[in-house]
Parts: C-alpha cells; sequence; structure tokens
C-alpha cells in the first residue's frame, strides 16, 4: 500500500470518477485504475464500485476513506518536515482555476517567491471548480486561488473584479444572447465557473458555445468576427483600449465577481500557506492582480516557479 494509491482512492472517492481523477492528478487513466487494483488487492476488499448512480463506496471503502485521507495528509506533512530538516526550500502548491492559471497565477507566485526569497518553491496547478476544495482538503495542494469554497475550508476573497461580453466592433449581435455563438476558454467547460454560471442565466445551450485551448484564443476569435466571448474586465483591457473589441452589455453581464483564497483552516496551515495569504494581502499582490503583465523581471526572480498542470 503506497501514498500514491491512496491518493488515487480518495480522488476517485471523492470526485466520484476515475477520470476526474486521473485529470487531478496529472496521470492516465489506467495509471489511477492500475493503483485502485493494487489497494483492492492489499485490502481484498472491493473498496469502490461502479453502479447505476455513479461510484459507491463498499463498507470497507467508507471505513477506509478518512483514514486514507488523513495518510495523505501526512505524508504532505512527512515530506515537508523531511524538506525542512535538510534546509530545502518549503514546497507550495496552489490549485487554480484556468483563467486565473493563464493570466494571474505565474506572475502572482513569482512576486511572491520573489519576496520570500529561497524559502518557498511555488508550483500552480489547473484544476476544475469542483476539483479544488477536494485537493485542499487532502492536502495535494496547500491552497487554491478562485471561487468561494465552502467544506469546512477558510475562503478569504482577494480581489474583485467584473466579467464582461465581447466582440468585434463592426459585428453587432442583435436578439437573444441565447442564439449568438459563444468563444470561451477552458473556464466555459468548467460547469463550476464564473463564465459558465454567466451562460447559464443567459439560457446559453451547448450547441451555441465553443471552447478554445485558452481565453487570449477565445478574444481573438472575437476580435475577427466569430462571435462573443466572456473576459475578465481589466485583463481584456488592452484589446478594448486597441478597438480590437467592445463590450456587449447582456442581462448577466457585467457581473462582480470575485477571487478568493482558499487554505485549510488557520490553525492547520502551513508556512508556506500562511505566508502566501499575508503576502496576498500588500499592495505588491494587488498590483500584479491589476496588471499580471507587468510580472517581475526575470534577473530578479530566484528560484523558478515550477508549473504543474493536473488536467
Amino acid at each position: 500500500m503506497t501514498l500514491g494509491q491512496l491518493s488515487a482512492f480518495v480522488l476517485v472517492a471523492r470526485l466520484g470518477s476515475v477520470t476526474d481523477a486521473a485529470r487531478t492528478l496529472g496521470v492516465s487513466e489506467p495509471a489511477v485504475s492500475q493503483a485502485l487494483a493494487a489497494l483492492r488487492a492489499h485490502h481484498g476488499d472491493k473498496l469502490i464500485v461502479r453502479t447505476a448512480s455513479g461510484m459507491t463506496l463498499t463498507p470497507g471503502g467508507s471505513r477506509l476513506l478518512p483514514i486514507a485521507s488523513q495518510m495523505v495528509a501526512l505524508g504532505a506533512d512527512a515530506d515537508a518536515a523531511v524538506r525542512e530538516a535538510r534546509g530545502m526550500a518549503e514546497r507550495l502548491q496552489v490549485a487554480v482555476t484556468s483563467t486565473l492559471a493563464e493570466f494571474v497565477a505565474g506572475p502572482l507566485l513569482e512576486a511572491f517567491v520573489a519576496r520570500s526569497g529561497k524559502s518557498v518553491e511555488a508550483a500552480a496547478g489547473v484544476a476544475l471548480t469542483a476539483e479544488l476544495p477536494v485537493l485542499v482538503s487532502n492536502r495535494l495542494a496547500e491552497a487554491a486561488l478562485g471561487p468561494r469554497l465552502d467544506g469546512g475550508l477558510e475562503s478569504t476573497p482577494i480581489f474583485r473584479c467584473n466579467l464582461i461580453a465581447v466582440c468585434a466592433p463592426r459585428s453587432p449581435h442583435r436578439g437573444s444572447p441565447a442564439s449568438w455563438p459563444w468563444l470561451v476558454g477552458p473556464s466555459g467547460a468548467d460547469p463550476g465557473s464564473d463564465t459558465a454560471q454567466v451562460l447559464q442565466r443567459l439560457g446559453v445551450a451547448d450547441p451555441a458555445i465553443r471552447v478554445f485551448p485558452n481565453q487570449t484564443a477565445a478574444w481573438s476569435a472575437a476580435a475577427s468576427g466569430s462571435g462573443v466571448s466572456i473576459a475578465i474586465e481589466h485583463l481584456v483591457a488592452p484589446q478594448l483600449r486597441r478597438k480590437e473589441l467592445v463590450v456587449v452589455p447582456t442581462a448577466a453581464t457585467p457581473a462582480t465577481v470575485c477571487w478568493h483564497l482558499t487554505t485549510l483552516p488557520r490553525d492547520r496551515l502551513s508556512t508556506a500557506a500562511a505566508s502566501l495569504r499575508h503576502f496576498l494581502g500588500t499592495t505588491a499582490a494587488m498590483q500584479v492582480m491589476r496588471s499580471p503583465g507587468a510580472g517581475v523581471p526575470p534577473s530578479r526572480f530566484r528560484p523558478p516557479v515550477y508549473v504543474t498542470i493536473w488536467s
């Protein structure tokens, strides 16, 4: 029995899907299935089975889940303790939504690590909104950046901004927004994202939505006249200033959204997560979130940020 097998089991149980667990861990579905098979063989119990209503825990699996969650968390504590004893930088894993990963996470963690010197090694990984609380609760990430999360976690608002709809200046869209072609980044395929919620409020059906590899590509397609996109107002400001895009009023936009930092309760915070919480309340962090393109000059940034893509 290994921590990897326990992590796979916990994620399948919490997310209800081998596919979602594999995406979250950044491994293949067969790798998750093999980890589950090894754990089942070790315990002589199926632990979790697929039924018509989804994944269901056996009585043995129900007993194992809270213990496995604790063991995964203790594994993270053990790793941190050994790194500290060896004088190594503390590792900070931050789970982020796709929009924050594209524009904000890199510059923000660069600025944070630059302030921390060599005491922290930071990494950002992309996750769906529904996966964020699972990652933080089970210590697979020390913190999450995105919407407010519940489930016994501590979510603190860190930045307020506006969500708007944009299109090409010479591509007027009339009639109901539900019938317009909508061009979105990966957040449009995340049911828990602010973008998906705006589309839902407008009554937009899946056939009217095209998902692009990233938000910038969606904006480029909108600028070419292919449809309407959703954007964070201050992030799309350069395109608006150049008049490549214009704001399209809708019944659901502009909409005020808030980014949150979510961690374990303060009495269970790692030192690095507590430092990140403090940093995000500083003027320097606010400036990065307002203008993430500025970043930190490479000559001033040591060590580099290692980015892990979980999905």
